[in-house]
């Protein structure tokens, strides 16, 4: 049953685009640099996509409490309305497994999107974006951690290549910094929270094929190493000032119609846990396994 309701969050979008007018536009392009779909800071792209994410983690328990192992699937579906806007939805189902005692599953809350992206600059290898989001409260299973309250989530996106740099620094060129901030207003009277968080990126396809031939093959070629650091911090009521996040290194691999990624959760304090974690993607380019069909904007 869980597996059915991820995939039914996209059955009505899916079966509206497949009516929509045939055109092909290039995902996460500006100039030379590509920005691939990260795993843990949202990037600032609006293209037609499909993301599934695997998260495993055990975290100790408090007081009398056994450890618990959490296993969290998402899946997030993204579609163009223009070439520059985007709507989104996506759902969770989450799976905790204590040492001791019942094991429990559940869905988290529905969330919903709206991305516009209002910059893009070829030379300077720059993409902004404005965004909305919100968590529909009560849509999730209250026992694995999903919250009654609902949440809106207005949100700023950057990402910005450092191609334009002079030769005498061109080794520095590949990287890349991707990042989203943003304050999460409670419904209800839960504390407000600004989220932030940022990507450090080095691609080693922009090394082999705009610095300099190293003589990488594939997969290598097409390899991007990365680090995020997502965080969050309590703005008001109880919990002001105090800050959770993670550092995540790792790997993303892409291909024409499809990237996978890897990275490590590495908590920064002991309020944000205390064990590492694993984070895993599976990303679709829509755009480019159907371009005639939902890989198109709805209005191009």
């Amino acid at each position: 049953m869980g597996i059915v309701r991820l995939v039914c969050t996209t059955i009505p979008f899916v079966f509206f685009m497949f009516s929509t007018p045939v055109i092909s536009w290039g995902h996460g392009l500006a100039g030379k640099r590509f920005f691939p779909t990260t795993l843990a800071v949202d990037d600032p792209v609006v293209s037609d996509e499909l993301s599934f994410l695997g998260s495993y983690t055990k975290e100790p328990g408090e007081g009398d409490q056994s450890a618990t192992k959490f296993t969290e699937i998402s899946l997030d579906y993204t579609k163009r309305i223009t070439p520059n806007l985007g709507i989104s939805i996506g759902d969770s189902f989450r799976h905790l497994n204590p040492d001791q005692g019942k094991s429990q599953s559940g869905f988290g809350n529905v969330e919903l999107g709206l991305k516009y992206q209002f910059l893009k600059s070829e030379e300077h290898e720059t993409i902004l974006s404005l965004g909305l989001g919100a968590e529909v409260g009560s849509t999730g299973t209250s026992h694995v951690g999903a919250e009654s309250s609902s949440v809106v989530s207005p949100t700023f996106f950057f990402g910005k290549g450092l191609g334009d740099l002079p030769d005498s620094m061109k080794f520095l060129r590949p990287l890349a910094l991707t990042g989203a901030i943003g304050p999460n207003f409670p419904v209800e009277r839960n504390p407000t929270t600004l989220a932030w968080g940022f990507s450090i990126q080095y691609s080693l396809q922009y090394l082999q094929s705009f610095v300099k031939d190293v003589g990488l093959v594939t997969p290598f070629n097409r390899i991007i190493v990365l680090a995020e650091f997502p965080f969050e911090t309590c703005l008001n009521r109880g919990c002001k000032g105090q800050t959770t996040g993670f550092a995540n290194p790792g790997l993303i691999w892409f291909g024409n119609s499809i990237q996978l990624g890897i990275e490590a959760q590495i908590p920064i304090n002991d309020r944000t846990g205390k064990k590492v974690g694993v984070l895993g993607l599976i990303h679709f380019f829509l755009d480019d396994l159907f371009p005639k069909s939902i890989g198109r904007p709805i209005f191009p």
